[in-house]
């Protein structure tokens, strides 16, 4: 049932040991926590933590490298079940923590975070990081909403700290909840841009000339606003690249195939991870992203990053971000981010524009700063159980591909 395998040896003062559960597994597993702990992880142990991933067998095979990046992947049973995966994932974590006994066991969404109690009934000092309301999710019905509720009201009350990755999610949680919560945004780490074009030549794009959207295929991403914006736009010679898929297939991805194929221009490109991703951030021309439910968007953050020009909904996760007033568009409005994508489409920004743009959100978002305050939370938490040597560079925790 579980898989452990040897992190990072470490030597003199002993390192501060966190375990992280709540997400699917890392490297190179499709979804935004995990694209979050695939960075924060090995941050830390550049800080001087030693770090344990709880990784969900279904998604990590036998063979994925441990340790990575100095971190240690451990492979504990889930079920392929979208209801009952997580939840069976974190209880047999916990146990595993409480046998283990790491200075912190680090539980990311609010699904998770209701076997909260239990790791304190364990004696664990736990610490959770709120992505989002999950329970506003599309997919989810009245009873999974109902246990979701659950999940962060338990973890919020019972847990020794809160970390919300957003102002908005901070402020709800502090006037609900009698919990002193700190905002520490998700990241992002560019590595320079590849130098290959095979991923755009294997889907038939061309540099500059595709609009970009990443995400897990769910119905909330709003996939379809922007195949239909992007027919009425109809930019000359453009097209259009879909990234992500289902880890349940339902009826919404098969509609949403059915549609990509009906549109031309469009193209569904699957889960692409590593260089292949960087090639096509790299190179897109406009990133889009219409999604009426976010917690702090990656995928956005990394498109920025890349220098894109992105277009957005609304939502207060995705005007957090503060692109220019004209980028965003009422969430559902296909007409706005038609007229926006035909209006961006021929006047893209130049070099000088995304060399800017990439530094203002390597400054607000880079890694080196939320790795100090993400340890901030883990000191004050596990008192002086453990020290942490402060790392000497931060360039380890740039993105390799």
């Amino acid at each position: 049932m579980v898989e452990r395998r040897q992190g990072h040896p470490t030597t003199g003062t002993r390192p501060l040991k966190v375990m992280m559960t709540g997400l699917r597994g890392c490297p190179d597993v499709q979804g935004g926590v995990e694209r979050h702990v695939e960075h924060l992880a090995p941050s830390l142990v550049l800080a001087g933590c030693e770090v344990e991933v709880l990784a969900r067998t279904p998604y990590v095979g036998a063979d994925a490298p441990s340790p990575w990046r100095g971190v240690g992947i451990t492979r504990i049973w889930a079920p392929r079940s979208r209801s009952l995966e997580a939840l069976a994932h974190t209880f047999l974590c916990v146990l595993y923590a409480g046998w283990r006994r790491p200075d912190i066991l680090h539980i990311h969404t609010i699904g998770p975070a209701l076997l909260t109690p239990l790791a304190r009934l364990l004696g664990l000092k736990v610490v959770i990081t709120h992505q989002g309301f999950d329970y506003d999710r599309q997919k989810w019905g009245w009873l999974a909403r109902g246990v979701l509720r659950l999940g962060e009201a338990l973890g919020m009350r019972c847990a020794n700290a809160c970390i919300a990755v957003s102002p908005a999610i901070c402020r709800s949680v502090q006037a609900r909840f009698p919990v002193a919560a700190v905002t520490i945004p998700n990241g992002v780490a560019i590595a320079d841009a590849p130098a290959t074009h095979a991923t755009l030549d294997a889907l038939g794009l061309t540099a500059r000339r595709y609009v970009l959207m990443v995400g897990r295929l769910v119905p909330e991403k709003r996939h379809l606003d922007v195949i239909e914006a992007f027919k009425k736009a109809a930019p000359p010679c453009w097209r259009l690249a879909i990234v992500g898929a289902a880890d349940h297939p339902d009826g919404y991805v098969r509609a949403l195939h059915q549609v990509a194929d009906d549109t031309p221009g469009v193209v569904m490109a699957g889960f692409q991870s590593g260089t292949p991703l960087a090639e096509l951030f790299a190179n897109a021309g406009i990133f889009a992203l219409p999604s009426s439910h976010e917690g702090l968007p990656i995928a956005l953050l990394e498109a920025l990053a890349y220098g894109l020009p992105a277009l957005a909904s609304n939502i207060d996760a995705n005007t957090e971000i503060a692109m220019p007033e004209d980028r965003y568009f009422e969430v559902g409005d296909v007409d706005a981010l038609a007229a926006k994508l035909a209006g961006l489409a021929p006047a893209l920004p130049g070099e000088q524009q995304r060399s800017d743009q990439r530094q203002r959100i390597m400054q607000l978002y880079g890694w080196g700063p939320i790795t100090e305050r993400t340890l901030l939370v883990y000191r004050k938490v596990a008192g002086s159980l453990a020290d942490t040597k402060p790392a000497t560079s931060w360039s380890g925790t740039r993105a390799k591909g």
